[in-house]
């Protein structure tokens, strides 16, 4: 956790044990403030739209007042989780903004560590205002811009850094039953139900103390991957035809154009998970699902061997992630040469191993 001098006198000065002294910091930080805004990343998933929830209930538990602002709007399927809470969508409500910025004395960043992740409209508000920042996030090779930050690249989601925060702050008592569903939904979707590698028994424990408040664990599972839309589903059908694998490298990829997203009825979130499909195959060490997003693309990578698509992300498409799970952009260009430049792109980067 990075600390201004005056905090880190604080932390030498403390009787904490080092393990403990970033929690309780963390925590006379939150309770020292009127007014927190909390930011997500754009396109924001259940990760940080949970982790998101979780700390403004917890804050709220403080008597911490706080404001949850998404860049873009989430899938639908999220509704249920943040009904009631005091949020502001950035791009569909920007005259708000200014006047959120003037009563916040703190911002929070969760899950993500480069600020151009939050939007361009956001960034400039951070950056033109002289506000102490805390960044919580469980992504590689961050960016330190924030004034304080806690950073684990082995947790398994920023959901079980929250958890991690109360936890250690001595205050898993003021954990709900809509706390606890919050980062239980960032558990979920960030492990992909438990089964990625970033999934440590520390998480299962997590889980595990989590379901002692009672809250329906299988509704959760169930609102997030299995509710489909009927148009959903017809695009799955579609893309599935579309995957391309290249036994030579043991790569499979997958390219959907706007204009073939379109013929659907696309809702945000209707391509999740669908870069795991093509991870699914027999042989297929690394996948990659590449969407046209009107003037740009955005590729997702997968890997379950020993390839780190994060440093394949962050080499050749502007990205970065997790070892096993990373994403990036790149300016549009023909489906030819896209694909051209994936294949290339991947035998120098396999090459250089």
């Amino acid at each position: 956790m990075n600390t201004n001098p005056e905090s880190s006198q604080d932390l030498a000065d403390s009787s904490f044990n080092p393990q403990l002294r970033v929690f309780f910091v963390m925590k006379d930080l939150f309770t020292s403030c009127s007014y927190v805004l909390i930011i997500s990343h754009q396109g924001p998933d259940g990760d940080s739209i949970g982790s998101s929830i979780a700390l403004a209930r917890y804050l709220k538990k403080l008597s911490v007042k706080s404001h949850i602002i998404f860049p873009d709007p989430f899938p639908s399927y999220f509704d249920w989780l943040i009904q009631g809470e005091d949020f502001t969508v950035a791009n569909l409500d920007s005259e708000k903004l200014s006047s959120l910025f003037d009563m916040a004395d703190l911002i929070c960043c969760l899950d993500f560590n480069h600020i151009y992740r939050c939007g361009e409209v956001l960034h400039s508000h951070i950056k033109k205002r002289e506000i102490d920042t805390l960044v919580i996030d469980h992504h590689t090779y961050p960016e330190h811009f924030s004034t304080y930050e806690f950073i684990d690249d082995s947790a398994s989601s920023t959901c079980e850094l929250i958890y991690r925060l109360i936890q250690e702050s001595k205050d898993l008592d003021l954990i709900d039953k809509s706390i606890s569903e919050a980062i239980y939904t960032g558990l979920v979707t960030d492990t992909g139900s438990f089964k990625f590698s970033s999934t440590s028994s520390y998480t299962h424990q997590v889980a595990s103390e989590l379901m002692k408040t009672n809250f329906d664990h299988t509704q959760i599972q169930q609102r997030i991957s299995d509710e489909n839309s009927i148009s959903r589903l017809h695009l799955l059908g579609y893309a599935l035809q579309k995957i391309v694998v290249n036994s030579e490298l043991s790569l499979a990829f997958l390219l959907l154009t706007d204009k073939e997203i379109k013929r659907f009825d696309f809702k945000k979130g209707d391509t999740e998970g669908f870069v795991n499909y093509a991870l699914s195959i027999k042989g297929v060490e690394v996948a990659v699902f590449v969407r046209e997003d009107e003037s740009i693309l955005k590729f997702s990578f997968r890997s379950k061997g020993k390839i780190k698509v994060n440093d394949f992300a962050k080499l050749y498409y502007n990205g970065g992630g997790h070892e096993n799970a990373a994403g990036g952009s790149l300016q549009l260009m023909s489906q030819e040469k896209i694909t051209q430049e994936l294949i290339e792109n991947f035998k120098k980067y396999c090459q250089g191993q």
